[in-house]
């Protein structure tokens, strides 16, 4: 049994003296922050449930903001705070993917 049901990753990079775009500038981390309290406040959070963490460049800059759920191995962008509830409450509670969200 994998020691959590779900993980997703939050590109949370800085890109700076480059012509890519970075998720941080995109609002990544401040996303990661949202579904992180939004994760503990549904009592998710923990072994056994869902780990929300911030991971450096994912390589997918140009599409981004992005996040990455694992096991699935399934890409999302986002665009506000309602996107964002609503992969919280669709894949990271039920499993069932966003396909409006995904890359």
């Amino acid at each position: 049994m994998a020691y959590y049901r779900r993980h997703i990753f939050f590109c949370t990079n800085r890109r700076e003296g480059s012509d890519r775009p970075c998720c941080c500038d995109r609002g990544g981390q401040d996303a990661r922050a949202y579904v992180k309290a939004r994760v503990k406040a549904l009592g998710l959070s923990g072994p056994g449930e869902v780990r929300v963490n911030a991971a450096g460049c994912l390589d997918r800059c140009e599409e981004g903001p992005v996040a990455v759920v694992y096991p699935e191995g399934t890409w999302y962008t986002w665009v506000d705070e309602e996107d964002l509830d609503e992969l919280v409450d669709e894949h990271l509670v039920n499993g069932r993917e966003v396909s409006r969200l995904k890359i």
